[in-house]
């Protein structure tokens, strides 16, 4: 019940976010919109742990503003190799793991990687991600562990460093 009490408010939030009118009458019906859609995806059965993931709210607070910075900081990295006078890309393929206990949490970290410029995720499974990486630089980067580690927290798990690829 209380996904879906969350989905509601988070539907009615798009909602008055994207419609941008603020009159009584179109907030009612908003929010009756809104809960009418919660409850019937209640009924439906859809509003599960991983459908809807109320307990990655306040960690993504913590994740999202650093997944970004990663991102930049591999937007620069990815330039440089291209805007150099010799191209000094050396494609490699790894397989790295993936320590998080759930599918959303393991899809949320392959996510991570490819959104970060000079890295794709290729395959996820059985708690490995084969990742194709545009230099070294950033396959050595990625065998550290540190977005790993930070996935695993995301999804509130202690992650052992040890567990890395050398």
């Amino acid at each position: 019940v209380a996904r879906s009490i969350g989905l509601g408010i988070a539907l009615f939030g798009l909602w008055l976010l994207l419609s941008g009118i603020y009159t009584p009458l179109l907030i009612i019906l908003g929010i009756g919109s809104s809960a009418l859609v919660a409850w019937i995806a209640h009924r439906m059965n859809v509003t599960d742990h991983e459908g809807f993931p109320i307990h990655f709210t306040w960690k993504a607070i913590t994740y999202w503003p650093w997944l970004f910075w990663e991102i930049i900081k591999a937007n620069l990295a990815v330039s440089r190799v291209i805007l150099k006078k010799e191209i000094s890309i050396e494609p490699t393929l790894l397989r790295i793991p993936a320590n998080q206990k759930s599918e959303l949490g393991q899809v949320t970290y392959a996510n991570s990687i490819t959104l970060t410029p000079g890295t794709v995720s290729i395959a996820v499974g059985e708690g490995m991600i084969d990742v194709h990486a545009l230099t070294q630089e950033a396959a050595d980067d990625l065998k550290t562990g540190r977005m790993n580690e930070r996935a695993c927290r995301l999804e509130g798990i202690d992650h052992d460093r040890k567990e890395t690829i050398k």
